[in-house]
């Protein structure tokens, strides 16, 4: 596995991209310094690695974060993609500056909501960053490339570690503060995801209708949707199992957002038609937007 030869210099200075990057930065500050280092919450990864050995040992936090996350983005410019590697490095170190620099009181010491505004501040960073083309802590870089080589997906793999984090942390600080970092955790990736995905969620759209000509003309013709094809039957309905007609099923992916719309244009064609909608965690090939380049 290479990464890619050439820097994108066009992205990694790309204003839209910066401007990403510095909210996504001062999101996770705000998390890390207003609720969950003055509370000993962590989240799962390197900058939760980062904050544990800041309190056992009493050291500086930058340093830790950018120390452990320097070898993952040279293992991402020698692996993934260069400019990837260099965007996250960007980041790592904007990162590391906020949190030394930048003075937040503590903004609460109430555990719950520390659990869950610690959380959504620090996915809204992760998600932020990552849709401005790097990434903010080294274990995505890890997941990344164990991905490509498993049958697990990015989060699960994050989870393992994050596991045993936990446990390092549970009997440091106590299981209380476990439990409460675990909701953070988990609130955290909610958070990330839907600042990567939000409203472009991928969804795949079945249909079956009887004027099956018509809605592929209207998927491809006016709404630029790619379509698969399978022959199949419809009917076999109880009180009528005799009746059965052969059928094209059409499949297309679609956002979140051009749901409704498809759905009030099929039914115009034909307002017996069936559909069916399942949500998506990942798309690759086609005819898809990219949500995001490495």
């Amino acid at each position: 596995m290479k990464g890619n030869s050439t820097i994108d210099w066009a992205q990694i200075f790309n204003l839209r991209s910066f401007v990403l990057m510095i909210l996504g930065v001062l999101s996770a500050t705000i998390a890390f310094k207003g609720f969950m280092i003055p509370n000993h919450f962590i989240d799962g990864g390197i900058n939760g690695i980062s904050v544990f050995i800041s309190e056992v040992f009493h050291i500086n936090i930058a340093i830790p974060i950018i120390v452990l996350n320097l070898p993952f983005i040279i293992l991402c410019y020698k692996k993934i993609g260069k400019t990837l590697a260099i965007q996250s490095l960007i980041a790592v170190l904007l990162l590391a500056l906020a949190v030394q620099f930048i003075e937040i009181p503590t903004i609460t010491k109430d555990y719950v909501l520390i659990a869950i505004f610690g959380g959504i501040f620090i996915g809204m960073g992760i998600g932020l960053v990552i849709r401005s083309g790097g990434v903010i802590d080294g274990l995505e870089i890890m997941a990344i490339l164990t991905k490509k080589k498993s049958a697990f997906s990015a989060n699960e793999i994050m989870l393992a570690a994050a596991i045993v984090l936990f446990v390092a942390l549970g009997i440091h600080f106590g299981w209380d503060t476990v439990m409460y970092s675990i909701v953070t955790y988990f609130t955290a990736i909610k958070t990330a995801d839907y600042v990567v995905d939000g409203i472009e969620e991928y969804n795949s759209l079945t249909i079956v209708s009887g004027q099956s000509e018509e809605v592929k003309q209207m998927l491809v013709q006016k709404y630029n949707k790619a379509i698969s094809v399978y022959k199949g039957e419809r009917g076999y309905l109880p009180n009528n199992f005799e009746i059965h007609h052969d059928c094209d099923i059409l499949i297309t992916i679609i956002t979140r957002l051009e749901l409704r719309q498809l759905k009030n244009a099929i039914f115009a064609i034909d307002p017996n038609a069936f559909i069916y909608i399942q949500s998506i965690k990942e798309v690759q090939g086609g005819i898809v937007k990219e949500k995001m380049k490495h």
